[in-house]
């Protein structure tokens, strides 16, 4: 739904235990009535006096953390963009794998931090609320075992998962590039001087450079050094592209100035420094070197092999010699150690092509050291950064690191998806005085609106701000029908209202309670008003003549849809004197399933496999579905059905297309 444009008027804020903490922007709508798009609801317009949440998550961590990007390089969070991509990862089969996300929103705030420190080293700064995942699954840094700060949070028995901190990526000094273009070209290039014998005159000396690659990430890499030695190289078309084959390009040199050049670039230098190690190996491994589960760098030549053993050692990496079959000698250089090794390669010595180090797929397993060894408060608050990705995580110095997925729907009202989205509630006061006018217009036709569509318009808000009692006045004088979905009982503080609209239109009500049980709801809604409290406003509402059903919403798989739970809502419902009983089976959107899931792993982790098995899509498969509303239509008919909705009053005869006069409105005689 589209917003509405707004202008700020006033900021409030309410020392009370329920408002602490919180900032209500007092806004003015240029309208309220919003166009729903499409035709899958049964309802064209809706009304939403409130935007923002106040039970909102806040996920942090330092802006120098790094993150790792989709080429396989690392980025601080806080240099992050929106577009940028990075890593994330899903569950699939018994594991859960690395695979490529967008990040949708990036925003910052001030919270309280705390170093977090794992047994191989790794540090992390992040807030009390920030979640990582677990050998036990998603927990937040801190949290308490009991009282209201009740929550799964790292302990000295837990192991976060992933490969451990992120190695720090090298400088491209000159001995780096030194190092690249050693193993570059005597992995793959051609470097020859040859004697040219012509009939009938001397001979001549010819010599020739030349490098042809597919991938132009190291062919550009190695011109721009061959260029900062004042060695500049033509780039050419060397193989066009054909049916199965990529097009290959290359640069060369014939002069012998420039040839001897190269040829003493190449030389094995007498004692190599650490950044000619890495320089080399990254070249080596561009030129000669492939990764698809496990990496390795071939070559038949020993003294390639020996400096890349000499190299790979130097720099701490354990690793295996294979001696392939071939008479020609070709011999593997294979690294050791898992992923966590292979990411160290990578950010180690940084190769250029991006293809040769994508981890897309692998999984991700237990075997790193990552056991936490403290949690300690800095006693500071400290800047931090978060993000929204398309997967709900991201790979923050090695572990998995959770973020918020619904703060982006803030950025819409032109504030920023950080504290504003957690902390501004944007109320708009003038809702009633605007709809009056949107009612008025010659161009409104009088169609149904529905409210709590979207946001509830009785959550905790409403009790100090009172919009519902002019929008349903407005909606009354204008004999507008309307119907309101809610999980708030305060609508009861509007019943007189409701019992007066209903005498002139018609109106209907519905109350969300998806169960009963004690535990699953204080698990799932623990913000919301007890289930009971309201089954008993449906009882008051349809008591007093106001329509009101029950959608049995969401019903959770595994968790609220037990036979037993089902039957306790539905004879509730009935007893109440519901007029309708309406299972809706969960969905999960893009968005809720990346918030849903890690909660599901926290609260419920045997049922996360069934879940990811259930909603491969949005929404569970129709034969789920179907069932569902056969096992609670089976028990309306068992349990006696529902009660057929109160008759509209006698004195108010409707016709399809009646808007009513605004009161006070002249008449006129026809």
């Amino acid at each position: 739904m589209a917003p509405e444009p707004l202008f700020e008027i006033a900021r409030r804020r309410f020392d009370t235990p329920e408002f602490r903490g919180m900032e209500f922007i007092e806004a003015e709508c240029k309208t309220i009535i919003n166009h729903v798009p499409g035709n899958y609801l049964p309802f064209n317009w809706s009304i939403n006096p409130y935007r923002g949440c106040s039970h909102a998550c806040s996920y942090c961590v330092r802006g120098s953390t790094p993150i790792l990007m989709g080429d396989g390089r690392t980025k601080p969070i806080a240099d992050l963009s929106v577009g940028d991509e990075i890593f994330g990862t899903v569950r699939r089969g018994a594991y859960r794998r690395y695979v490529k996300t967008t990040v949708l929103a990036h925003w910052s705030t001030r919270k309280p931090a705390f170093h977090v420190a794992l047994a191989d080293g790794t540090e992390l700064i992040a807030s009390g609320d920030h979640r990582f995942l677990t050998d036990r699954g998603w927990k937040h840094v801190t949290g308490s075992e009991w009282g209201r700060e009740r929550r799964p949070h790292l302990t000295l028995n837990n192991k976060l998962m992933g490969t451990g901190g992120f190695a720090p990526r090298p400088i491209h000094s000159a001995d780096y590039r030194r190092g690249y273009l050693c193993g570059m070209i005597r992995g793959d290039g051609h470097l020859g001087f040859y004697r040219y014998e012509r009939a009938g005159r001397a001979a001549s000396r010819v010599q020739g450079f030349r490098l042809a690659l597919v991938d132009l990430e190291a062919l550009r890499r190695s011109r721009r050094y061959l260029a900062e030695l004042a060695l500049p190289m033509q780039e050419f078309e060397f193989q066009a592209a054909g049916d199965t084959t990529r097009a290959v390009r290359a640069i060369r040199t014939g002069a012998r100035e420039e040839v001897e050049a190269i040829r003493e670039l190449c030389a094995w230098p007498t004692e190599p420094s650490l950044d000619w190690s890495k320089g080399f190996l990254a070249g080596v491994f561009d030129a000669e070197g492939s990764f698809s589960g496990s990496l390795r760098i071939a070559n038949t030549n020993a003294l390639i092999i020996h400096a890349t053993a000499s190299c790979l050692r130097r720099l701490g990496f354990a690793f295996r010699l294979e001696r392939a079959a071939n008479p020609n000698g070709l011999t593997y250089v294979r690294l050791l150690g898992g992923l966590r090794e292979i990411l160290r390669f990578f950010l180690t010595v940084d190769p250029a092509i991006t293809r040769k180090r994508d981890i897309e797929g692998i999984a991700i397993k237990g075997d790193a050291p990552l056991q936490v060894v403290s949690v300690e408060p800095l006693e500071t608050a400290v800047r931090m950064f978060d993000i929204t990705t398309g997967t709900g995580d991201f790979i923050a110095n090695g572990v998995v690191s959770h973020n918020c997925f619904a703060r982006p729907t803030h950025t819409y009202l032109d504030m920023n998806a950080g504290r504003d989205f957690e902390q501004k509630i944007v109320v708009k006061v003038n809702a009633p005085e605007v709809l009056r006018r949107q009612l008025a217009a010659k161009r409104w036709k009088g169609e149904g609106i529905a409210m709590g569509t979207n946001t509830d318009p009785y959550q905790r808000a409403e009790g100090r701000y009172r919009l519902m009692p002019g929008i349903i006045g407005a909606l009354t004088d204008y004999r507008n029908p309307f119907s309101i979905l809610t999980k708030g009982t305060l609508i009861l503080r509007d019943l007189e209202l409701l019992v007066e609209a209903a005498h002139i239109t018609d109106v209907s009500t519905a109350f969300s309670i998806g169960t009963l049980d004690e535990a699953a709801w204080r698990a799932s809604e623990p913000g919301t008003p007890h289930p009971r409290k309201r089954i008993e406003a449906v009882r008051a509402l349809n008591e007093a003549g106001i329509p009101c059903g029950v959608l049995m919403a969401p019903i959770l798989p595994g968790i609220t849809d037990d036979p037993r739970q089902l039957r306790e809502v539905v004879a509730a419902a009935i007893d109440a004197g519901a007029t309708h009983v309406s299972p809706i089976l969960l969905h999960l959107r893009p968005g809720v399933r990346e918030e849903f899931l890690p909660w599901l792993a926290e609260t419920y982790p045997d049922l996360l496999e069934r879940y990811e098995e259930l909603y491969r899509k949005p929404y569970a498969p129709a034969a789920e579905r179907d069932a569902l509303g056969r096992r609670v239509s089976g028990l309306i008919r068992s349990l006696g059905g529902v009660r057929p909705a109160p008759a509209p009053p006698a004195r108010f005869s409707r016709s399809r297309g009646d808007r009513g006069v605004a009161q006070g409105a002249q008449l006129t005689l026809v």
